[in-house]
């Protein structure tokens, strides 16, 4: 019998290849190629398949000028989680696809069952598909929840044409689909999670949700290099990509938007676990800030910006004698970022750590992207290098250049008010991001060089 003609598929960007190599000729990934059968060519009807040809003009359709387009704001539904709204951009979008991601464990079902039962009790139909545990788990799961007659419909199924037919035959609001990478269609000879099967089935689940106007939330799940997983196209499908952030072993979870069609992008919300489910922390800079009765050398208060939020982080840093190969060490921050700041300071601010041990940190586990806390960081070093504490209720926040100038950051006086109403009274920031009106309790030291930050700090002492 002649043997089965196979395929290499690459895991990573879905390419494929005749034979198997050790690095994706198309992405570039290393040992992400898995043999598959290739499909028929013929092909199921409900398959998505490139046109064969030009149908003549037959197949031409009509278009339509852009302002002649009328341009109307999406309507949103809060779910009833205010956190959650906030990164969803106010609300779920009618026919809007959302895939959310996360470690196991780190609270994706719970998020969601809670969600689907707030928008139950207001009035939408909902329907939650488990392919990963059964109806009784997830009951189990709500009655700890303490979600006491929960109106919500559940269905246990991995076969996509029998989702979309019950989706069809009920005609919920919101769907969520828990999670993709059980879910397979009969189109496709390959297994479940396989490349092929989770682009199919997110390609019938996104073109349904179009069409319906039902809104879809996907859960996807994550690789241990923190992506994803499945093909990249899975991204650039939906309208939505929102990642849980947080250690499994600390009560606080981020939520945070890195893609969005209709909201700000980075955009984050704060969770607490409890044993009650994830509640929204409606101060998330308390979370972010040690409890120093008295300031302590190394501290500095960065306020730094999440999407449209303005959050009080603090940075924390420890100069450690070292021996002939320093250590540089920065958790939450960028550590190629934090090498630079070293040199800037050696350079126009005459602080000198080259031989000392570097050793940066964020509290919280918050990851910061943003350069604005470049001037937070160098504060932070040169206190901890002189064993000298920042003055009590400083913060500062700015970018610093290669040649020692500070640059303004987006949005300073909104970081400027958030300081300021959580008690803060002096601020180092750069000259661009001086307010206009003076804010009550917070005094102002604006600066243009780093030498020049470092010199009103030393007269604060």
């Amino acid at each position: 019998m002649a043997k089965d003609k196979t395929i290499y598929t690459c895991n990573a960007c879905g390419g494929t290849t005749p034979r198997w190599l050790g690095k994706c000729p198309n992405c570039g990934a290393w040992n992400s190629l898995i043999e598959t059968v290739p499909d028929s060519a013929s092909g199921g009807k409900n398959r998505l398949s490139a046109p064969q040809g030009y149908a003549g003009l037959a197949n031409a359709q009509p278009v339509t000028p852009l302002a002649a387009i009328e341009a109307q704001d999406v309507a949103r539904t809060p779910s009833g989680i205010e956190e959650l709204d906030r990164v969803l951009g106010g609300g779920v979008v009618e026919g809007g696809v959302v895939l959310i991601g996360g470690d196991p464990g780190i609270g994706k079902s719970t998020l969601l069952l809670q969600a689907m039962d707030a928008l139950q009790r207001a009035g939408l139909p909902t329907l939650y598909v488990t392919g990963e545990e059964s109806g009784a788990q997830v009951a189990m799961r709500s009655r700890r929840l303490g979600i006491d007659g929960s109106q919500v419909n559940l269905l246990a199924e991995i076969q996509l044409e029998k989702i979309l037919a019950t989706v069809e035959a009920t005609q919920p609001a919101v769907v969520v689909i828990d999670s993709i990478q059980t879910v397979y269609s009969d189109q496709l000879t390959s297994a479940p999670g396989s490349v092929a099967q989770v682009r199919e089935c997110a390609a019938h689940l996104t073109r349904m949700a179009k069409s319906t106007g039902v809104t879809v939330i996907l859960v996807g799940h994550v690789t241990k290099e923190g992506a994803l997983a499945g093909p990249r196209v899975l991204e650039h499908m939906v309208d939505t990509v929102l990642y849980f952030e947080g250690d499994t072993h600390s009560p606080h979870r981020l939520v945070r938007a890195i893609k969005n069609r209709f909201g700000a992008v980075n955009e984050i919300g704060v969770f607490a676990m409890t044993e009650k489910g994830l509640k929204g922390v409606s101060n998330p800079s308390a979370i972010f800030l040690s409890q120093h009765t008295e300031p302590v050398p190394g501290s500095c208060v960065l306020v730094t910006l999440e999407g449209t939020r303005p959050l009080l982080v603090e940075i924390q840093a420890l100069v450690d004698g070292g021996g002939p190969s320093p250590r540089r060490l920065s958790v939450g921050l960028d550590k190629d970022r934090l090498a630079m700041l070293l040199a800037v300071l050696n350079r126009h601010a005459g602080v000198a750590c080259a031989d000392q041990d570097v050793f940066v940190n964020a509290v919280g586990g918050v990851r910061i992207g943003e350069p604005a806390a470049d001037l937070a960081v160098m504060l932070s070093i040169t206190s901890s290098l002189r064993g000298k504490a920042l003055p009590k209720g400083f913060i500062a926040f700015g970018e610093v250049g290669l040649a020692g100038e500070v640059r303004p950051a987006p949005r300073g006086q909104d970081r400027l008010k958030e300081a300021a109403k959580l008690g803060f009274t002096v601020a180092v920031v750069p000259k661009a991001n001086a307010p206009k009106k003076a804010i009550a309790g917070l005094k102002i030291h604006t600066v243009e060089r780093v030498d020049e930050a470092m010199q009103i700090v030393r007269g604060l002492e």
